[in-house]
């Protein structure tokens, strides 16, 4: 685990961050919208956390926890299902351990919400016996807080929800929620935390440069050799589909539903060949990964195959790895590409 700790920071530090230019990750509005949060606080009668599932340390708001540690919490880890389940569990541990009531969802799912309310009311029991009206309030960072019910606009670029909505959820007694805009820290720590908020989602891509948020991604595969886990996965399909084939002998059916153009066969057929493509750059590239200008070679060599995969037009390498990138990262972001969790258990809660 702490190979992996070094990896992502090694990672985070690679010389094309860098050469990106400096990065200005607290947009004006943020600053008023803090202070907004701060203000409301005072009369929430519970505080629901949201952070992204996918990084639950570096989604958390440093700047606000003095201030929601003093409050009844819960911490929802939101985007569950773009995150892996089994490292999911031992986080939810670890916060439990931690004394932080802790809970994973999908704002998504209804029955996942309705989840959430119900442990919401049941951290209110006490207070309910007591107010006639309740005040619950969700914070969290840029898109990530998201509202099943579309009450408040929330979209999927960070920063939709600017201004803090109320709305009713329960009456008898009755619970409001206030959904508040997403907000950064004013300065965010190191460009590790800052290219996984960029890259999972938090923070718009023209602040960072998409090119620069899947150089990060691919360093990323790369050193945690998450290509070798795929190269393992395509085997495993590719002998399920010959034994399907042969046994049922129905080669022609099969041909004829791929050519049926589905959209979702289309997309899972480009996941496939983008693993491949990616399993067979790293499985034959000859240089040392562990230095960081070969592995910035190999990130380029990926880039190039990438463009073939998705049928970007031959141009100049510069004005193709923007394309590119925006394709790598939309099958990142939906989860196509498998579930990922980012950040690190910390020290001793590994087990």
């Amino acid at each position: 685990m702490r190979g992996l700790r070094r990896a992502a920071k090694r990672a985070g530090e690679m010389a094309f961050n860098a050469a990106g230019g400096a990065v200005n990750w607290f947009p004006g509005h943020m600053a008023a919208a803090s202070r907004a949060i701060r203000d409301r606080l005072k009369l929430a009668d519970l505080v629901i956390e949201v952070r992204d599932a996918r990084i639950p340390l570096s989604s958390a708001n440093k700047d606000l926890q003095p201030v929601l540690s003093a409050k009844r919490r819960i911490l929802a880890l939101n985007k569950k299902d773009l995150a892996n389940p089994n490292i999911m569990n031992r986080w939810i541990n670890h916060f439990e351990s931690c004394k932080q009531d802790c809970i994973s969802v999908n704002a998504h799912s209804c029955s996942s919400v309705n989840q959430l309310l119900g442990f919401a009311e049941l951290k209110l029991k006490e207070a309910i016996s007591k107010e006639p009206t309740l005040l619950i309030m969700l914070v969290g960072v840029p898109n990530v807080v998201k509202d099943k019910n579309k009450r408040a606009t929330v979209g999927p670029l960070p920063g939709v929800t600017q201004d803090i909505a109320g709305y009713k959820i329960a009456t008898q007694p009755s619970i409001y929620v206030l959904d508040t805009p997403g907000v950064l820290v004013p300065s965010i720590p190191d460009m590790e935390t800052g290219l996984k908020l960029a890259l999972t989602g938090a923070v718009k891509d023209s602040v960072v440069g998409e090119e620069r948020i899947a150089k990060y991604l691919l360093s990323l595969l790369n050193i945690r050799k998450t290509p070798l886990h795929w190269e393992r996965l395509l085997h495993r399909e590719e002998e399920l589909c010959e034994e399907i084939c042969s046994s049922n002998k129905k080669d022609n059916s099969l041909r004829r539903r791929r050519l049926n153009n589905s959209d979702a066969i289309y997309v899972q057929d480009l996941v496939t060949e983008v693993q491949r493509t990616l399993c067979h750059t790293f499985l034959n590239f000859t240089g040392n990964t562990e230095e960081e200008s070969e592995l910035e070679t190999l990130i380029d060599m990926q880039l190039v195959a990438l463009r073939k995969v998705f049928r970007i037009p031959h141009k100049p390498f510069d004005e193709t790895q923007g394309p590119t990138s925006k394709k790598l990262l939309t099958l990142f972001r939906s989860g196509k590409l498998g579930p990922f969790i980012l950040d690190d258990l910390p020290d001793g809660s590994e087990n």
